[in-house]
């Protein structure tokens, strides 16, 4: 996506929990940061995240009381296999896709593009 990046925290399911859209050029273990904390809020709950290794580091697993666990490709692995818990996030990016909107993705700002997201997220379940 140019210009663009969403950090999504869904439930094992794969619904929405929290969508944060940010400019590109945030990496991902950085971007995980205010999705976590967002998090907090709302859903105190949440003991455990999995995540792919683009997470991994400090700073998502010490931005909250989340624990961050990163899905890794087994030793030895040669080729393509899904990986557990991988896949559910990808899904959910899948689903949200499909709306013409998020496709081209042609908001200006980041509150609009967040807004758009929790509608297709909402879409997603009717």
């Amino acid at each position: 996506m140019k210009g663009r990046k969403r950090q999504a925290l869904v439930d094992t399911d794969g619904r929405a929990l929290v969508l944060d859209p940010q400019p590109a050029d945030v990496q991902d273990r950085d971007g995980a940061v205010p999705v976590l904390r967002l998090s907090r809020r709302t859903f105190p709950f949440i003991i455990k995240a999995f995540a792919d290794a683009g997470y991994a580091g400090d700073r998502p697993a010490t931005a909250t009381s989340i624990t961050v666990a990163i899905v890794r490709k087994p030793p030895g692995q040669v080729g393509f296999a899904v990986q557990p818990r991988h896949w559910v996030v990808e899904r959910f990016f899948a689903w949200i896709s499909r709306n013409r909107r998020l496709w081209k993705d042609p908001e200006a700002t980041l509150a609009s593009a967040q807004a758009f997201l929790y509608a297709a997220a909402a879409m997603i379940l009717a």
